[in-house]
């Protein structure tokens, strides 16, 4: 039994120390008269005091020894002997078996009511260490999967259906539309979103293979594996149709590819879900992308370097012209065409926008969704915008001669064009115009600048250490061992003055044009890396990775 080293309470130990004020004591006793809950938890949770300092606190008053599970190497079999569910339920993580006790880490002052249930539910004698509770959740999660508990909970349930059950449930629309709405299937669905969010994952990928569902998470760029408990394949069906609910999407077609949305709320955060699904030999593959309108950069926030973005400003405020982001899908290009959008959006000016798809609704402007289906394409949708009488006009992407004239002719005739084309650098937007069949007097009178953008990592400020004369990121908690944690961008700010609208103009090659450019300042992408290198923001391995 475990019994407290000192007769004191838990408040009168923390005022002692001058952790808490005598007031905060009583605001929190104040609801643990309504809620029963331990005191220092709600101490925690008002942010009266750290977690690590009470914990701290409490294994001195019960002489136990604090832990760090989620940095723990566990064995399998140490893990075997709590179930998900056990675990998630007492909020606890075992960690070792040391003769015939199982060490346990808690994150509150064990009563023994508990330890005698735990001691029951579990075969063994219980031995009690302490630790904060973020790190036995992050411990949970880490060692037995996200919704761990839950698909434990669903598998016992499949176990004892009947086959017919099982494939009455495959089969029919009605019993995989009940399936997909268990409250089970939605909460394991939810701890997947509120996962990915918490990761700040910019796109989920459920993945079905012969003998495993991957499951992974576009974090800054790439891809990384998530933790989930082998048995999630069995519930790949009821997942996709849970999504597809969500979506309003077609749950009985599963031979043809489909697209939906979804507008949720996790953490107080609203998000807008674009929801994708391609049917594939073992079933259908799901991709969400996820967006945040809360997480929409201001123009000084994109990574421009100052004279690029001065620079950039000043284009900002001529009434006609054409300005073009390039760069591969992902690069950011959007965002940097939103932030220029948002610091043109006043009352003064009518801006109206073409996007394939519209990723953000910015208030304020009219936005128009490309359908190709019913014949509404770029090109189409921007001869009508010029009917409406714009200042501002936004084309997702130039992607055919049709499309380019009118951007062109547009500017020529009063207004100011933004559009991105795919390009690896900025004077390869000037060839590609001219290999859609533009005239190079069109392209030199009407462009105004082309910025080629790429997106590199950032060291991880929390980890970043400085090695053989480079900062790099060792890899911590909070970057998940990886290094990096955030992005920003790198660019090429290729800006047409007098003499380089002649060298189009005359049908100069791009590589003479780039000379010239690089020139007159201009910085090539990987240069514009490396100076980022220089001021401790990323690594030369992240700007040769992009570049």
């Amino acid at each position: 039994m475990i019994r407290k080293k000192k007769t004191y309470f838990i408040g009168e130990e923390l005022i002692r120390k001058n952790l808490v004020t005598l007031e905060q004591i009583g605001q929190a006793l104040e609801v643990q008269e309504q809620t029963g809950e331990f005191l220092g938890r709600i101490l925690v949770r008002f942010g009266f005091i750290p977690e690590s300092k009470l914990i701290e606190v409490l294994a001195d008053q019960f002489e136990l020894r604090l832990v760090r599970p989620d940095e723990m190497e566990i064995s399998k079999e140490v893990l075997q002997r709590v179930p998900p569910k056990v675990a998630h339920h007492y909020h606890i993580f075992p960690v070792e078996i040391k003769g015939n006790h199982l060490l346990i880490a808690m994150n509150e002052p064990p009563e023994f009511d508990v330890i005698q249930e735990l001691n029951a539910i579990l075969g063994i004698e219980i031995q009690v260490l302490l630790a904060e509770r973020s790190r036995i959740d992050e411990a949970i999660q880490k060692h037995y999967g996200i919704g761990a508990s839950i698909v434990d909970q669903l598998t016992k349930t499949k176990k004892k259906q009947s086959k017919a059950q099982v494939e009455a449930q495959m089969g029919s629309t009605e019993e995989m539309e009940a399936t997909a709405g268990e409250s089970s299937v939605r909460e394991l669905v939810n701890q997947l979103l509120m996962d990915a969010q918490k990761k700040r994952a910019s796109d989920i990928h459920i993945e079905p293979f012969s003998d495993r569902l991957s499951v992974r998470y576009r974090i800054d760029g790439i891809l990384q594996e998530a933790k989930v408990p082998d048995e999630i394949r069995q519930f790949h069906s009821s997942i996709i149709s849970r999504i597809k609910i969500m979506a309003n999407l077609d749950i009985s077609e599963r031979r043809l590819p489909q697209d939906g949305r979804i507008k949720i709320s996790i953490q107080n955060e609203e998000l807008d879900l674009r929801v994708s699904l391609l049917p594939t030999a073992y079933g259908e593959s799901l991709v969400i992308r996820i967006l945040s309108p809360a997480r929409l950069l201001r123009l000084d926030g994109i990574g421009l370097a100052q004279d690029y973005l001065a620079r950039f400003r000043q284009i900002l405020q001529k009434p006609y012209g054409v300005i073009l982001l390039t760069g591969p899908t992902g690069s950011g290009k959007t965002t940097t065409l939103y932030g220029a959008l948002s610091s043109l959006n006043d009352v003064g000016r009518k801006i109206i926008t073409v996007e394939d798809p519209v990723e953000y609704q910015l208030d304020g402007i009219i936005q128009m969704q490309v359908h190709p289906k019913i014949d509404l394409t770029f090109s189409i949708g921007l001869r009508h915008m010029l009917r409406h009488d714009p200042d501002v006009l936004m084309v997702g992407e130039i992607r055919d001669a049709e499309t380019a004239e009118i951007a062109i002719r547009s500017s020529l005739t009063g207004h100011l064009v933004f559009s991105t084309l795919h390009t690896n650098d900025a004077v390869g937007a000037i060839a590609r115009l001219l290999d859609l069949g533009m005239q190079p007097y069109l392209v030199s009178s009407s462009l105004e600048c082309v910025i080629a953008q790429r997106l590199v990592r950032l060291i991880c400020e929390k980890c970043k250490t400085k090695k053989d004369g480079e900062y790099i990121g060792q890899g911590c908690e909070q970057c998940n061992d990886t290094g990096f944690y955030g992005r920003t961008a790198i660019h090429e700010f290729l800006v047409l003055d007098d003499e380089l609208r002649d060298m189009v103009a005359r049908g100069m090659s791009a590589l003479e044009i780039r000379e010239a450019s690089v020139k007159k300042g201009m910085r090539l992408l990987k240069d514009d890396g490396l100076s980022k290198v220089r001021a401790g923001l990323t690594t030369t391995a992240e700007v040769l990775r992009v570049t």
